[in-house]
């Protein structure tokens, strides 16, 4: 494995091995690895021949207020834990390096940003979409793996994807949770053993929603009603927000029988967490399988 902190390495070494008919699957994070991540990598490593994988605590999408300097930082584990997994290159750029200082250029997905953790968190996307367009045209892998846990910002990185003519695959990979169901996060590094065990309730609420969904229940409005009342079990956990979307826009819906995501993000102490499953559809006259 080797490990490369300048965007002009990784891309001459991405263009040799295209030449040679290789497919280049890519994994962007922000460090802090756990299971989650590596779920990504292991795919990247059954669809592709080489892997890279990028560490780069993006600044441009952390807010005032939020925890940049702070963030979890874990090089040294996160390269013994990508050694194991047989990564090819590591990408492990510095903020100098990804951003100019005179830099005034911005991606920016229009509409879609606004919604859910666009909302709760201005800006946020803006740095997403800007430095993942970036590792895109640095890295031009052919597949590109995100997880499913943030399921926004999927939507976004597709429609940019799609929008800008991107020659890359977006894979979505299923969200990894520990055995309480709380969805693995380098955040979930915050909370004290009391808010671990609190955690648990984001997960809860949506398999309630679930579950009324599969008992029949399709109002959007009844079923995110139910998921908040569960939250509100837990008073010291501060719901930011419970939504039933579409996947593709994340747009309200009324009615989750064409499909929909279920989305919840909480404060849980000072740590703001996040989760959705998938409704599957369920259209009249379609037959079950």
């Amino acid at each position: 494995m080797l490990t490369i902190s300048t965007a002009s390495e990784i891309n001459v070494l991405s263009k040799q091995v295209r030449r040679t008919g290789k497919r280049i699957g890519f994994v962007p994070t922000m460090g802090a690895l756990h299971q989650g991540h590596l779920s990504l990598v292991r795919a990247a490593r059954a669809q592709s021949d080489v892997v890279i994988v990028s560490i780069f605590v993006n600044p441009t999408q952390f807010g005032p207020k939020e925890d940049f300097s702070k963030y979890p930082r874990t090089l040294e584990l996160d390269g013994v834990l990508l050694a194991e997994e047989e990564v090819d290159y590591v990408l492990t750029p510095s903020s100098a390096e990804m951003y100019a200082k005179d830099a005034t250029t911005w991606v920016t997905v229009e509409g879609i940003t606004d919604r859910l953790d666009g909302r709760s968190r201005p800006g946020h996307f803006r740095g997403v979409s800007t430095v993942v367009a970036k590792l895109f045209h640095i890295v031009q892998p052919d597949l590109a793996f995100f997880g499913q846990k943030d399921a926004a910002q999927v939507a976004i990185i597709r429609k940019m994807v799609r929008d800008l003519d991107f020659d890359v695959q977006i894979v979505v990979c299923p969200t990894v949770r520990e055995a309480d169901g709380l969805a693995m996060s380098s955040r979930n590094a915050y909370l004290n053993a009391e808010q671990r065990k609190q955690a648990t309730v984001l997960h809860r609420s949506l398999l309630h929603v679930q579950t009324l969904a599969g008992q029949g229940e399709k109002s959007a409005n009844a079923l995110s009603a139910a998921g908040r009342r569960v939250i509100t079990e837990e008073p010291s956990v501060k719901l930011d927000y419970f939504e039933i979307v579409a996947p593709d826009t994340l747009e309200p819906v009324a009615d989750t029988s064409v499909g929909a995501l279920v989305a919840v993000a909480a404060y849980v102490g000072e740590t703001r967490l996040i989760d959705n499953i998938v409704l599957p559809a369920n259209l009249p006259g379609k037959p079950h399988h």
